[in-house]
């Protein structure tokens, strides 16, 4: 798009009539919500339904709607679509009905898989149809051994399925290793790798869609390995916010299956409207802008020419500019004024 007069551009939530919004580092870290977020998502549930997917399964939708409840959202649990909640629906097509399961992982899972009419077991001595892990905090070797003893030797085909593979997750304190940490651990005992539910793989997202009956679904998420390579798997829109595990420098480098269609400072930021990047060449200069903010590219070289009123808009250019380039941006030289979280 050439410079010029720019048109009144829409809001991210413009057209939307679903919103499916991760929880870690979106809604809340830790027991508290982030800024914006309460009463952002409020305000979207006069256009839209609210649904939010989360890849941790240490907890049941219902603790979940609790939880979220308690912040002063407007939930119930059937609201909350979770990684074990995928996870059982890829078992129930892997074997016979009523199976005993093999549970690595906490209530939330525990309950999706006893729900689903299976039988629990926490030893491989039990001779388990299955194994299903997910991520809890109380999670360590006797249980990660137990998995691993039963995907191996003469059942080293027995079907494993891991609610989600996040390295990290973001709590109160920091971020901590997540349920891919510990998936990798019982990978390298037994040398195969299981069957994915969660994000980035496709069937949470189904699953959401399915029960919201989501025509224009709008995924929120705050990492882009996870939230917004499975939304554009997924085929959905999505608003990567920058609240939680992936920041600015992240979002800069991102690939292009990991590149959303919005970027958010906070969820209140779903209501502005969103200003388009244009852009425009002579000779050796490529210029875009993105509102007030103006980014220069000659050839492997990024120079910011305006750094505009909002800091938000400088990474929306600086986004644009890279990604447009087709130059990954190990080959391109940034300024430290546009990827400082600052």
């Amino acid at each position: 798009m050439a410079l010029g007069r720019r048109r009144t551009d829409p809001a991210p939530i413009d057209g939307v009539d679903t919103i499916l919004a991760d929880l870690d580092g979106v809604v809340y870290t830790g027991p508290g919500a982030i800024p914006h977020a309460v009463e952002a998502l409020e305000r979207a549930r006069a256009s839209a339904r609210v649904g939010y997917i989360t890849n941790n399964a240490s907890r049941t939708d219902a603790t979940v709607a609790e939880h979220l409840t308690g912040l002063g959202l407007t939930v119930v649990p059937s609201d909350v679509v979770t990684s074990p909640q995928a996870a059982v629906r890829l078992l129930a097509d892997l074997v016979p009905a009523a199976s005993v399961i093999l549970v690595v992982g906490g209530d939330g899972l525990v309950a999706e898989v006893e729900k689903a009419g299976f039988r629990v077991t926490r030893s491989a001595d039990d001779a388990p149809a299955a194994v299903v892990q997910g991520f809890a905090p109380h999670v360590g070797w006797e249980q990660l051994a137990e998995a691993a003893f039963a995907l191996q030797g003469e059942h080293a085909e027995r079907p494993w399925v891991a609610t989600n593979t996040d390295w990290t997750i973001p709590v109160a304190r920091g971020i901590a290793p997540g349920n891919g940490t510990l998936v990798s651990a019982v990978h390298t005992a037994v040398g195969r790798l299981p069957r994915v539910a969660g994000k980035p793989e496709t069937p949470m997202f189904t699953l959401a869609v399915e029960r919201f009956g989501a025509t224009h679904a709008l995924v929120v998420g705050d990492r882009l390995d996870t939230d917004i390579l499975g939304a554009n798997r997924a085929g959905l829109a999505s608003a990567h916010v920058l609240t939680g595990v992936d920041r600015v420098k992240q979002l800069l480098a991102a690939v292009p299956d990991q590149r959303p269609t919005f970027v958010l400072e906070h969820l209140g930021q779903l209501f502005e409207p969103y200003p388009a990047a244009e852009t425009a060449e002579r000779r050796d200069v490529v210029t875009t802008r993105v509102a007030g903010a103006e980014i220069e590219r000659r050839g492997d070289t990024l120079t910011v020419t305006r750094a505009g009123d909002r800091r938000i808009d400088l990474v929306r250019a600086g986004a644009a500019a890279i990604w447009g380039s087709g130059i990954p941006i190990y080959g391109l030289r940034v300024p430290a004024e546009l990827y400082s979280d600052a």
